[in-house]
């Protein structure tokens, strides 16, 4: 191993250390990485759907031949709609924001979690209350008047910077002007499992 793979090691193992116990999903795009926290104990079937959309052990529906597969939602897509100093989002393999990946969760929405700061982790939906499913956004800035209306599922708690670079790209409506990608969204944990998780057994 080179040096500089051992400074990259060290500075991921560093990073894996200051974490506190949780699960944590990093989003690895083309303008750099993010992580979220995750609110597993609090919106528990909003993080499970987004878990097994980006690793793919949830059916969504394939955009070119409307049947249900089973692969990672979150790879290689863009992020579709930018709103400058409001959020980032994506979620949609089609980039249009139109896509219906056919699945769809209830809300959890809970007077604790609020868009009060830059870093929430939410899902997107049609509008209507229980119409989340595949599509989440990120803000760059407190939104209050968003709180009651969408699942706050995570917080952004490393490469803010990232989600706020990608709010600042040049844009043509809500789009970047140069598509960004989302390449991957990887979970990890840190530490043991809930208790609670673990009875289940």
């Amino acid at each position: 191993m080179n040096r500089l793979a051992l400074l990259l090691f060290a500075a991921v193992c560093l990073t894996a250390q200051q974490r506190s116990n949780g699960l944590y999903a990093v989003f690895n795009t083309s303008h750099g990485t993010f992580s979220a926290r995750l609110y597993e104990k609090e919106t528990p079937v909003t993080v499970q759907n987004f878990i097994a959309l980006a690793q793919g052990s949830k059916p969504t529906r394939d955009p070119k031949t409307g049947k249900f597969v089973q692969r990672p939602l979150y790879e290689d897509i863009t992020f579709h709609r930018v709103v400058r100093g409001e959020m980032i989002q994506s979620g949609d393999p089609t980039g249009t924001g139109a896509h219906n990946c056919g699945v769809t969760i209830p809300d959890e929405i809970l007077p604790g979690l609020r868009f009060d700061g830059a870093g929430k982790l939410a899902m997107a939906n049609a509008g209507q209350p229980n119409t989340g499913g595949c599509q989440f956004f990120v803000t760059v800035n407190a939104m209050r008047l968003w709180d009651g209306s969408y699942t706050i599922f995570g917080v952004i708690v490393e490469g803010l910077d990232v989600v706020t670079n990608i709010n600042r790209m040049p844009l043509h409506g809500d789009r970047p002007v140069d598509p960004v990608k989302l390449i991957s969204v990887n979970i990890q944990r840190v530490g043991p499992e809930p208790a609670n998780k673990k009875s289940r057994r």
